[in-house]
């Protein structure tokens, strides 16, 4: 069984930046992919980006090109979200999520475990 907890997120300006974490907790060492996933109000949850254990990065979601980074630190099994440049339609609840494999995935059915979720604003 494995937790995931995650931190940060909150209101920013539009142009600002944050960074979300996604904490492990439990049966980690096997080796996890994790990914990041958000659900603005009213639209499905979409893809933002994942990374394997090893640090191998998926391409990411189109939105998220060139303004958002996945990195994680395996000693502290923590996934992180640095998010700059935002915008208003940044706005969602942000996800992460993790399966156990040295594969990521890009679609959330392929994930078993789910943080709590984070709420991300970006004021105009």
């Amino acid at each position: 069984q494995v937790q995931l907890v995650q931190s940060g997120g909150g209101l920013v300006q539009a142009g600002g930046s944050l960074r979300l974490s996604c904490a492990a907790y439990g049966r980690t060492s096997s080796g996890l992919a994790t990914a990041w996933f958000r659900q603005a109000s009213g639209k499905e949850r979409e893809f933002v980006g994942a990374i394997t254990r090893t640090g191998n990065t998926a391409p990411y979601g189109d939105f998220a090109k060139g303004r958002f980074t996945i990195s994680r630190d395996n000693a502290q099994n923590t996934v992180y979200l640095e998010m700059n440049s935002l915008k208003p339609e940044d706005t969602a609840v942000y996800y992460c999520a993790a399966r156990e494999s040295a594969r990521y995935a890009i679609t959330s059915d392929l994930y078993m475990y789910w943080g709590q979720g984070t709420q991300v604003t970006v004021s105009s």
